[in-house]
């Protein structure tokens, strides 16, 4: 029998039982070392926000080029606004991913700060509500990626806050990726979105409108992720893999082209990202654990994500 991802309860991260939030610790440790992957049951956002915010998606993707146009921001490597289809790509796979999408992430400082994240723009004169869901959503997953971060931190046996502190401030985006019917002039070669691993710490996908989304496991197999409407799947990223040396896996996945070309298909992943001045350098502590040579670079964050924006079309 195919196996599966795991799959997890967030009850248990909030339960009243220690032992019970040790579980959740546990579990996620567990998986995130095995496989890089589990799927997150009950855990708490509204299916209501979920759908609202595909709606809006909807509205959007549903313009004409022209319009949709209007929100490029390639001086920026496209890390706000709209990217159109076809021009980010798997590193070392040069053929597009088939898909458009829309990236947003955390409100500037009331106080007049100026971060070194970029400064969210918005669709609001062609969908008026797409603000107000996207930040409503945006809002409860770092709320979820913070539970996620800590149960982390703990099962590496650090202070609870210890990744939770580097995300702080972080360029963390949410992702809104529609990928529409396929045409009769799809690239040789291109799929949705090809075989890749994600950039940063932690990602929280929202369940997508379709399946497609497989998981490469430790034999080179391809483990199929079925969409549930219940679950947020969460993966660990290159740069909590490079920090972890390895310890916590960063998985090859992919999302494959539908077996019927008219199938369009939405997915919602918000990337958690550290602070550009954090240093991934392997920490000692899991060099110890994995073998006592750091496997990855010395790097900070800032530089490994301008790095990889460049190696995806981004830059």
């Amino acid at each position: 029998m195919p196996r599966s991802i795991p799959s997890i309860d967030f009850r248990l991260a909030t339960s009243a039982d220690q032992n019970e939030r040790q579980r959740f610790v546990n579990e996620v440790g567990d998986a995130l070392k095995d496989i890089g992957f589990f799927a997150l049951t009950h855990h708490g956002i509204p299916k209501e926000l979920i759908d609202n915010t595909y709606e809006q998606c909807d509205a959007f993707f549903d313009m004409d080029e022209q319009t949709k146009r209007m929100y490029l921001r390639p001086e920026m490597a496209h890390q706000r606004g709209y990217t159109a289809f076809g021009v980010e790509h798997a590193k070392d796979n040069p053929a597009p991913d088939l898909k458009e999408f829309w990236q947003s992430g955390r409100p500037y400082p009331l106080d007049g700060t100026v971060p070194t994240y970029p400064q969210n723009i918005w669709p609001s004169a062609h969908v008026s509500g797409f603000q107000d869901v996207t930040e409503t959503l945006f809002s409860g997953m770092e709320t979820l990626a913070h539970h996620l971060l800590s149960a982390c931190s703990l099962y590496l046996g650090k202070p609870e806050d210890w990744l939770s502190n580097m995300s702080t401030e972080g360029n963390t985006i949410m992702r809104m990726i529609h990928y529409p019917p396929l045409s009769e002039n799809t690239p040789e070669g291109a799929v949705r979105s090809a075989a890749h691993e994600d950039i940063n710490f932690i990602t929280l996908l929202v369940t997508a409108t379709a399946d497609g989304l497989e998981v490469m496991d430790h034999d080179g197999t391809w483990i199929q992720v079925k969409g549930d409407q219940d679950a947020i799947i969460v993966d660990s990223g290159d740069m909590l893999q490079n920090l972890t040396n390895g310890l916590f896996k960063s998985t090859t996945h992919r999302v494959v082209n539908p077996k019927d070309a008219n199938t369009r298909r939405y997915s919602m992943p918000m990337f958690v990202h550290p602070r550009n001045e954090v240093d991934l350098t392997p920490h000692p502590d899991f060099v110890a654990m994995t073998g006592g040579e750091a496997n990855y670079a010395s790097i900070n964050a800032g530089d490994y994500l301008h790095q990889r924006l460049k190696e995806i079309g981004l830059i």
